[in-house]
């Protein structure tokens, strides 16, 4: 659902009764189209989200703690300058316009009280955060907008704000059902009630219209020119019931989720049209359901766009690795005759008191085989026979140095696709920015990615992840090959227990022992969490080896997290997260 203006009136009234008057502490810009305020008042602290992404636009107060970069963007420094400090004095909205004006009140830099203003405007695409002076004029904007992007509304710092263009809709704070049914039932031609609707009611999302079609028509499809009595009877109450619930601000915060419990969903009122299929659940405030809304997408699509330079790295990595063990393998096929080259030259050399010089090829015996079948040897005739068996034997030398070498390089590209596939697990299951900055440091020093400039400070490594099972033993899992190898050979206890999937790229699993025995569950459990943790997290059964730390060890000059182990047993086990 797109965050319309309805809902917006309602997280207006809970801006305004948590953050009027605190005042602006700590700001930050996550991403570039995102903002995240600190407001600090008598009663605590809270957390101001505001966001123009094309994807999900919203405000709303924030329990996430979002991750910053290490340089703030100029737009966050100039924001820190101008509006810490400031109180929030007011926040406003035109109609049910999908838009938010916050009026802070500061102080300039002789000490004045001054008046400034953050637009917010929640368009789809075209959302922006706009921060606006005294006198009207645009200080900056998450988006400037010139015109090369827009000959009808700009953006940019120094010319006077303008609002958006007003939609040309009915507005329910001050017009009635009546008003509404006789705009759908002027319209030209037929359309579905839930488009003709959507088309003459401001501030309304396709959701909420869709619902009043569903209702009209108890389920059935509805049409602007079929509205007969008891049709209009019925538009007419829901119409009434939500115009009250708009006017009164007495929406109720519902989540929609599917049988996963995943959010697909989210509106100000509940919603019968989707049937059993989907699951209704209520939250606390309207901005608790726009952060449980948002926060995972919102997670997800930044570290999928964060992480496609790597992705791409990766992937283009194993593919140049595939081919090459390809050529390779052609190659090692190719020196498989080279017995044949050998037993050409042994041929030669006893008998070359009967080959005639200048032949182009003679029929011997082989004498290494039971029949002594003749065969056919070519010869190069500018060369004597003691010289073309020299060349024979050249050849089977050649060939055999060459399988050694194909046989050791084919080796090496299996390690090497090895380590990638875990890699590309590592970043698969990758929960934060941090841990794709860890992936991206090892993928550096492994030499993969290329630096210029001078390194930059590294960041204090994160710890593993950390579960308890239900008899109390901790067990720890890596997050990706660096953590792994610092967790199985340095943090961990000899008698410690490792766990690693079969043959499959996963993390390093380990239950802290203590000195203790663990139980058949913890262990179970270590096994499920180290299934889970890996590339086959979505099988059914998965294989899972154990053993003692003290049976693991890693190869001199193996990639990160390249272990090799013994005395293991094995589980099979369905993967499980926590």
């Amino acid at each position: 659902m797109a965050l319309d203006g309805v809902f917006l009136r309602h997280i207006k009234k809970e801006l305004e009764q948590e953050l009027i008057d605190s005042k602006v502490d700590k700001i930050y810009q996550p991403f570039r189209d995102q903002l995240v305020l600190t407001m600090r008042s008598r009663e605590g602290s809270k957390k101001l989200l505001i966001s123009a992404r094309g994807g999900s636009p919203r405000i709303n107060i924030t329990t996430a703690t979002p991750e910053n970069p290490k340089v703030p963007p100029m737009l966050c420094m100039l924001l820190r300058k101008r509006l810490s400090g400031a109180r929030l004095r007011s926040v406003s909205q035109q109609g049910l316009e999908r838009m938010l004006m916050l009026d802070f009140e500061g102080t300039n830099e002789l000490g004045d009280s001054i008046r400034l203003r953050l637009a917010v405007e929640i368009m789809g695409q075209y959302s922006n955060i706009i921060f606006i002076d005294e006198n009207g004029l645009i200080i900056d904007a998450v988006k400037r907008v010139d015109m090369t992007m827009s000959s009808q509304r700009l953006v940019l710092p120094g010319i006077r704000y303008e609002l958006p263009p007003k939609q040309e809709k009915l507005c329910m704070l001050d017009s009635d059902a009546g008003d509404i049914i006789r705009a759908v039932e002027a319209l030209p031609g037929s359309k579905p009630l839930s488009k003709a609707l959507l088309s003459v009611i401001q501030g309304v999302s396709p959701i909420i219209c869709r619902e009043l079609e569903y209702l009209t028509g108890r389920g059935r499809d509805v049409f602007s020119d079929g509205l007969d009595e008891e049709k209009r009877t019925r538009l007419s109450y829901f119409l009434k019931r939500d115009i009250a619930a708009v006017r009164d601000i007495s929406g109720v915060p519902c989540l929609i989720t599917d049988p996963s419990n995943r959010p697909i969903d989210f509106t100000y009122e509940h919603i019968q049209q989707y049937g059993s299929g989907r699951s209704r659940q209520e939250t606390k405030s309207f901005c608790e359901l726009l952060d449980l809304y948002y926060s995972r997408r919102d997670n997800i699509d930044a570290l999928r766009s964060k992480s496609e330079d790597l992705n791409r790295l990766l992937s283009n990595t194993a593919s140049r690795l595939i081919k090459k063990m390809y050529a390779q393998n052609d190659e090692l096929k190719a020196c498989a005759d080279r017995e044949h080259l050998r037993i050409c030259g042994d041929l030669l050399q006893a008998n070359l008191y009967r080959i005639e010089k200048g032949a182009q090829e003679c029929e011997l015996e082989n004498f290494y085989d039971e029949n002594m079948a003749k065969i056919k040897i070519r010869l190069d005739p500018a060369l004597s026979p003691s010289a073309n068996a020299q060349k024979y034997y050249k050849s089977y030398r050649k060939a055999k140095t060459a399988e050694q070498v194909l046989a050791q390089q084919i080796e090496n590209a299996g390690r090497e696709l090895d380590y990638i596939s875990s890699v590309m697990d590592s970043l698969s299951r990758a929960e934060s920015v941090r841990e794709l900055d860890e992936i991206r440091q090892e993928l550096t020093d492994e030499g993969y990615i290329r630096t210029r400039g001078k390194a930059q400070k590294k960041d204090k490594p994160l710890p593993p992840l950390k579960f308890t099972s239900e008899s109390g033993f901790t067990i720890l899992v890596g997050r990706n090959n660096r953590q792994n190898d610092r967790l199985t050979l340095k943090e961990s206890s000899k008698n410690d227990l490792w766990f690693h999937t079969k043959d499959i790229p996963g993390s390093h699993t380990v239950i802290v022992t203590n000195g203790s025995e663990p139980d058949e569950k913890t262990i179970l459990y270590a096994a499920q969490l180290a299934a889970y943790h890996s590339k086959a997290r979505e099988a059914g059964k998965v294989p899972v080896d154990y053993t003692k730390i003290r049976y693991v060890s890693k190869p001199q000059g193996a990639k990160p997290g390249m272990v090799i182990y013994v005395n293991q047993k094995t589980l099979f086990v369905t993967p499980k997260n926590g």
